[in-house]
């Protein structure tokens, strides 16, 4: 199917997501340093199917991408096939429509999808990067096609992630960073122990992201666990794959997993499944988090463009 250009009455309705003047830097896109101006944004933007409402969270997207600490120059070009994952939070996510209850990662979701799409094609239009040239992953990874979740900030039992992260509540945040793999599990047990042990066993490595869904997490809650708890007993308790099956007599096995190496994020529905992402670390990279910028005419975007929305919420 050819790609139909982009109209400037397209662009320009894309444009007004943003105070920013259209020829604004945001960042130079590795790997091949393209100029990643608003304007340049809101081209890739509209042919993901953005609302103009995405743009304050597509520039802090693409800002986050492009800080040092992602890493992304590694894991851009990297035969490991890493796609970005990208968990949103702040009132942000309901202004846009942002899923973070069931099926969060699956389709159907227009902000999910299109921001995750956008930035994709950020990668290649304006990055430069091609596969099999710039971008070595060997097999690929679908989630490349966009991995965006919102946290469950309303059924989450702890703080938001980004107010634990040193946030204000009414902040809106996106942090990022590249898992290429991606599991799911259940626990043996409904009680605390059984949701510790069983996110424990799921394999996390530096750096990890885990999605627990809002029943789970209010069970360990209910029981005493703070979210930071549960990441540090996640870090003392996951083994190296590297390790021997059976340590030596008298002998502790070294910690594989430090607690900074681990996010976790409340989001799902109903049920009882949990997820991992896995990446990994230890080349100085890190969570990136950054704040979402709002236009001064924000309220009336939401307000133009909420009530869009997939067809089979109307049924």
């Amino acid at each position: 199917m050819p790609v139909i250009p982009p109209t400037g009455e397209a662009v320009a309705e894309m444009l007004t997501g943003t105070d920013l003047p259209a020829d604004h830097l945001v960042a130079k896109v590795i790997p091949r340093m393209g100029k990643a101006t608003v304007e340049k944004i809101a081209v890739n933007a509209v042919m993901a199917g953005c609302l103009p409402t995405y743009m304050p969270v597509l520039i802090a997207a693409v800002q986050a991408l492009m800080d040092p600490k992602s890493r992304f120059d590694t894991f851009e070009v990297s035969t490991g096939s890493w796609a970005p994952f990208w968990a949103v939070n702040g009132p942000v996510r309901n202004d846009i429509l942002i899923n973070s209850s069931s099926g969060s990662l699956s389709p159907g979701n227009i902000a999910n999808a299109a921001i995750g799409r956008a930035v994709g094609l950020i990668v290649k239009n304006i990055g430069g990067a091609r596969k099999a040239i710039e971008d070595m992953g060997v097999i690929g990874n679908p989630g490349k096609y966009t991995l965006v979740i919102g946290e469950n900030e309303e059924e989450s039992p702890w703080p938001p992630l980004h107010v634990e992260r040193g946030f204000e509540k009414g902040n809106s945040t996106v942090t990022v960073f590249f898992p290429n793999s991606f599991t799911q599990a259940i626990p043996l047990e409904t009680n605390a122990d059984g949701i510790l042990n069983a996110l424990s066993g799921m394999g996390a490595a530096p750096l990890s992201g885990f999605i627990i869904n809002p029943t789970w997490a209010k069970i360990l809650s209910g029981a005493g666990w703070t979210r930071q708890k549960v990441i540090e007993y996640i870090a003392a308790n996951t083994r190296s794959p590297f390790s021997p099956a059976r340590p030596a007599s008298g002998t502790t096995p070294r910690p594989f997993l430090k607690p900074e190496d681990i996010m976790m994020v409340v989001a799902g529905g109903p049920g009882a499944f949990m997820a991992l992402l896995r990446s990994a670390g230890g080349f100085n990279n890190t969570f990136v988090n950054r704040k979402i910028e709002l236009p001064e005419n924000w309220s009336r975007l939401v307000a133009k463009y909420k009530n869009l929305v997939p067809v089979y919420v109307r049924y």
